[in-house]
């Protein structure tokens, strides 16, 4: 029988290192210890929270439930052909360690997704993006186990209803299913994202431009942007990018002539949240002991110590301040709990 801890901390297992606990915690190894606990009657009626890296959630109260935290590894190559391999990936990798992997056998498609935290079973919840690319554009399929039934089952790319920042597992589906593998489809030929941001510019301190420095360059700049959620306690960016009408954007830029922006297509804008955030004078504001980082106006951080109710409270203060000025209602990245 799997172990299952009452009165269990989650303290080191979110990254805003919020001291709180959860009535039961497990941590399965295997497809046949989530059956086993997913099962057990004794835990059928309670609410259940599957749990990644922990680094894109904050937990404001105790968490009254079963957390499942599971402990599935492994990369394995399963598919090999001329252009491209088929990886299968076990949900409790390290999403860089993932990335890694991919660039030193260069195998293409992630490497820009370099030195997001978390686990890769988070990856297709959040479709976690960074620098053009988002990880729906390799994901092939996701391996699942139904919460409620125990059963298997196959989400091919189209079926995970993938979009900025979302799948079919982060809304219609939430906590229904316990994903246990993924599988991505990876580029043995260059086809390089230099684009967006800082990369090209950063490129320009390498002799060549390859996988390895690229991800070196992504690297870099997340390292001289981002707070090390060791060292800083935070949750990466807690706000999503929030993409208006053309006929919307038109109005904001006569008035924010240097409003940062991306066009989407001819009737939509994504805009810089960071950039709403730090025109308003954010950056680097402390309340209590919660704030917004220096260097990123997107983090906010734990400064020490701070609890959950906090961090919301200084994140609604800001999307308040969001909506006022600009009329632009900003959604968090972070799941809230």
């Amino acid at each position: 029988m799997t172990k299952i801890y009452e009165k269990y901390s989650l303290k080191e297992l979110n990254s805003f290192k919020v001291d709180v606990y959860t009535d039961y915690y497990v941590a399965p190894k295997s497809l046949a210890d989530i059956r086993e606990v997913i099962s057990d009657n004794k835990y059928e009626d309670i609410p259940k929270l599957i749990l990644g890296g922990g680094s894109n959630m904050l937990f404001t109260g105790n968490f009254k439930g079963l957390i499942i935290h599971p402990q599935i590894i492994g990369i394995s190559i399963e598919s090999d052909t001329e252009n491209y391999v088929i990886v299968k990936v076990g949900a409790a990798v390290i999403w860089d360690v993932f990335v890694n992997w991919s660039v030193e056998h260069n195998y293409g498609g992630i490497e820009n997704l370099s030195l997001i935290p978390g686990t890769v079973g988070a990856s297709p919840v959040q479709n976690i993006g960074a620098y053009g690319v988002e990880v729906k554009d390799t994901i092939y399929e996701v391996h699942a186990i139904k919460m409620d039934t125990g059963k298997h089952r196959i989400f091919n790319n189209e079926e995970c209803k993938f979009n900025y920042r979302e799948s079919i597992f982060k809304n219609k589906l939430k906590n229904q299913y316990l994903i246990t593998h993924v599988y991505f489809k990876l580029s043995k030929k260059a086809n390089f994202k230099l684009e967006y941001g800082n990369i090209q510019k950063e490129l320009n301190n390498f002799e060549e431009v390859n996988l390895k420095t690229i991800r070196q360059a992504v690297i870099n700049i997340r390292e001289s942007k981002l707070p090390d959620p060791e060292i800083t306690p935070n949750a990466g960016s807690f706000f999503k990018n929030p993409v208006v009408t053309n006929d919307k954007f038109q109005k904001l830029i006569k008035q924010f002539p240097d409003i940062a922006n991306y066009p989407i297509d001819k009737d939509n804008v994504k805009l810089a949240a960071g950039w709403l955030i730090d025109h308003l004078g954010w950056k680097g504001e402390i309340f209590g002991r919660a704030g917004v980082h220096k260097n990123q106006a997107l983090v906010l951080v734990n400064m020490g110590d701070a609890k959950g109710e906090e961090i919301i409270g200084l994140a609604n203060k800001i999307r308040m301040s969001v909506l006022n000025s600009f009329g632009i209602d900003l959604n968090f990245e972070v799941n809230v709990y």
